[in-house]
């Protein structure tokens, strides 16, 4: 026998979503490839190929998720005050031609 779901997810900002459903709240950071969802059951992580359907998903320990924040929030001011080198670092693998 089925049974109904009811989940609304509403976008804050780019790449950051509360997510209700009939369970709970969560929020969720993270985009095509790579998700933080933090709801009652604790951190997850989610990885997935885009377009596949393939996915893995991993409970994350609170000081992992501390470590993530942390590199996440100085990445994020390093960008605000040089954002050409936070360019070149997060795409070293890339060709200079694109």
């Amino acid at each position: 026998m089925g049974y109904f779901r009811f989940r609304k997810t509403f976008t804050i900002l780019p790449g950051v979503r509360i997510n209700l459903s009939k369970t709970g709240v969560s929020s969720s950071v993270g985009g095509n490839g790579a998700t933080l969802n933090v709801g009652k059951q604790g951190p997850v992580v989610t990885f997935g190929i885009p377009g596949t359907g393939l996915s893995y998903r991993a409970p994350v320990s609170l000081a992992i998720l501390l470590l993530v924040v942390a590199a996440v929030a100085i990445v994020g001011i390093t960008y605000l005050v040089a954002p050409d080198a936070v360019k070149t670092l997060l795409h070293w693998w890339q060709p200079r031609w694109f």
